[in-house]
């Protein structure tokens, strides 16, 4: 796109009410934030997150792939997130999905002013490649509305750009909180109950069978590869440039969502600080560096382990025993029965290469 394009695409927003800094409503679409690792494979039994944050794959399949942060970008990116066939479901059930899925908090969304009479129009660009030419489908879906507009495009062995316009919805406002409003979905797989039908070029109440009309099978073979970067949504008729932003500012957005310590931490992290209240339980206010979303769970690989005194203990169990009302702090609650001292002073610690402590409070 030459430079007067560019401005001419990102003034045109600005009069649609959108553009300057802070337009993209995607986080990590650049894919350079990988908290829960850089590989996962095996994956198409269930669905979650398990590379890219933010970025979650949904599946119903028989079929198996590998889902990577990659290093293969077009100019101007260093990552990808590539998804590489690795069983083939060459035989499609009716009700067989496989999708990235990018969910966005309401109270994020209020900008497109979806549901009144001054709707805005939503603008998409990414970046994609694949092994060979495919025909895929990008998808917005209000779930609190149930709505949906839908359109397709192209992969190629090269990197391209794919530049979409949805309209304005002046039908079905959507909720200002931090439940999942509105989400980006990239079709790559879909049986007839979700291919059958005709795709909604405008929006219309959701059939499912229209979901992802006219779509290419990814698991049609071994060789099937799709790579996407880049990814910008904002309000506008024109999509523009992908915003940058410094990797810490993408960071601590990620970690509204979830945090881990201990993956890419190095081997012994120190989580928080605490006091033992008997023998067997001890207290570790953590303050966060980022408001969560919600009440976070934790999640780990191990049990982490409680310090004291130049010794330590693996916790036989950890849950989080309150929130503070604005979810920027936790409090810790660990067990190890007759290990503390009451009133002590110990830590709590992921002390083993490999294992690692989690909050989460994803959409």
């Amino acid at each position: 796109m030459s430079k007067a394009a560019e401005l001419a695409n990102l003034i045109g927003n600005i009069n649609a009410g959108g553009g300057g800094v802070n337009r993209n409503c995607i986080i990590n679409g650049a894919m350079n934030v990988a908290q829960r690792g850089t590989s996962s494979t095996g994956l198409g039994a269930s669905s979650g997150y398990f590379v890219c944050d933010r970025w979650r794959l949904g599946t119903g399949i028989d079929g198996r792939l590998t889902m990577s942060q990659d290093s293969s970008a077009p100019s101007g990116f260093a990552n990808s997130l590539k998804l590489d066939c690795t069983t083939a479901d060459t035989s499609i059930a009716s009700d067989s999905t496989v999708f990235l899925e990018y969910r966005k908090e309401g109270q994020n969304l209020q900008g497109f002013a979806k549901g009144t009479s001054d709707a805005k129009p939503f603008a998409l660009s990414f970046y994609v490649k694949g092994n060979a030419s495919a025909t895929y489908c990008a998808e917005l879906f209000d779930k609190d509305n149930s709505r949906h507009v839908a359109k397709t495009f192209n992969v190629t062995t090269d990197w391209t750009r794919v530049e979409l316009s949805y309209p304005a919805d002046t039908t079905g406002a959507l909720d200002d909180d931090n439940a999942d409003s509105l989400a980006l979905y990239i079709w790559l797989h879909a049986g007839s109950d979700f291919s059958s039908g005709t795709l909604p070029a405008t929006w219309a109440s959701n059939t499912n069978a229209n979901r992802a009309a006219g779509i290419s099978n990814f698991f049609d073979s071994t060789d099937r590869t799709f790579f996407i970067t880049g990814v910008q949504l904002e309000v506008g008729q024109n999509p523009t440039e992908f915003e940058h932003e410094p990797f810490e500012r993408t960071l601590l957005k990620c970690h509204r969502y979830y945090r881990r310590w201990g993956k890419q931490s190095g081997d012994k992290p120190a989580i928080a600080t605490g006091m033992a209240y008997s023998a067997s339980n001890v207290f570790f206010p953590l303050t966060l560096d980022v408001p969560m979303r919600s009440q976070p769970t934790v999640d780990y690989s191990n049990l982490p382990r409680a310090y004291k005194t130049n010794a330590a203990a693996r916790l036989t169990s950890i849950s989080i025993n309150s929130t503070e009302s604005d979810e920027h702090s936790v409090r810790l609650e660990g067990v190890n029965s007759n290990y503390f001292t009451a009133e002590a002073a110990t830590w709590l610690q992921v002390d083993t290469a490999g294992e690692w402590f989690a909050l989460e409070a994803e959409l």
